[in-house]
Order: C-alpha cells, then sequence, then structure tokens
C-alpha cells in the first residue's frame, strides 16, 4: 500500500478501516499541513486488504485501526481507545514496530517505498506535475529529490541527442 498509494508512512498507519473506499481504491490521509487529500492504490494493495480485513471466523472487519499489531497490548502501555481494534482487541501498529518488520522481512525502509514510487514514475517518463500529484507534494523542488532516473532511463534519452539516421 506504501509504494501503491506513495503516502506518507504515518499516514497510511494512521487509516482506519472505515476510512477505505474500496470500490474506488482509495482513502482519506490527513497531510503534513494538517489537510485532508486522498491517496489511491492499484490491484496489488485491492487483492491484499480483504486479507487484512478478514477475522479467524470468517467475518470482515468494519472499523477500527487498519493495521495492527501482533499482540493485545498490556495494561501498563494501553493505547487510546481509537488505536484499539474492536474485533480483536490489538492495537494500532505504529511507525516504529512497521520500520522494523518491514526491514526484518523485506530488507526494506519505509520512506524507501515511498521513493522508489516516486523514482519509478520519473523513470517511466511521467511528468513532475502528475508525480507531485500522486506523492502531495507542492514544491517541485522537493519532488524533483525523488526523481532519480537509473541508467536505464540516462541511457534511453541519451538516444534522443544522436545525429539524425540518414535516410538511402
Amino acid at each position: 500500500m506504501l509504494y501503491e498509494t506513495a503516502a506518507r508512512a504515518a499516514e497510511v498507519l494512521a487509516l482506519n478501516v472505515e476510512d477505505l473506499d474500496l470500490e474506488h481504491r482509495r482513502a482519506p490521509v490527513r497531510s503534513k499541513g494538517g489537510a485532508i487529500e486522498w491517496v489511491y492504490w492499484d490491484s496489488g494493495t485491492a487483492h491484499l486488504l480483504p486479507r487484512l480485513l478478514r477475522l479467524p471466523d470468517g467475518t470482515t472487519r468494519t472499523h477500527g485501526p487498519l493495521f495492527l499489531t501482533e499482540r493485545r497490548p498490556v495494561p501498563a502501555r494501553q493505547p487510546a481507545a481509537g488505536d484499539i481494534c474492536p474485533h480483536t482487541g490489538r492495537a494500532r501498529l505504529g511507525y516504529d514496530r512497521a520500520r522494523v518488520l518491514l526491514d526484518k522481512y523485506a530488507g526494506l525502509d519505509l520512506h524507501q517505498l515511498r521513493h522508489s514510487a516516486a523514482t519509478h514514475l520519473g523513470e517511466a517518463e511521467v511528468p513532475l506535475q502528475l508525480i507531485m500529484g500522486k506523492t502531495r507534494h507542492k514544491n517541485p523542488r522537493t519532488a524533483m529529490r525523488y526523481v532519480k532516473p537509473g541508467a536505464e532511463a540516462i541511457a534511453a534519452v541519451t538516444e534522443h541527442l544522436a545525429p539524425p539516421r540518414r535516410r538511402h
């Protein structure tokens, strides 16, 4: 979901099940400035979300935090009521724990997924304005730092500098 939405990890981790618009593959997030903006995902996330929402008895979670820790919180570390799943009693997955799990199981950094999404869009020659829209950056200079085309993209653009071919 982080890769497909190109959203900030904190925004995605703050999502609740009831926030999801599964039909339109989108969800509202609170951006850094406090505004409500939409993030969009594609088939990879759409395929995995039903598994994430399924309960052991076969029913589906309808509200509460989207991403959950593996265990129930201990009484000494009781999170806010809104951060506990009413179906399972498990707490919302926090940034630090998500970072540790992603590194352990995938060898990735949470922010690296956002960076990779923007870079892959740049390599696909998506215009900067659309990359800014996807990543929700307001300043082109900020978005440009994420768009670092790889060697293949640079080699491909070099063809445009070649002299015109003769036609005989």
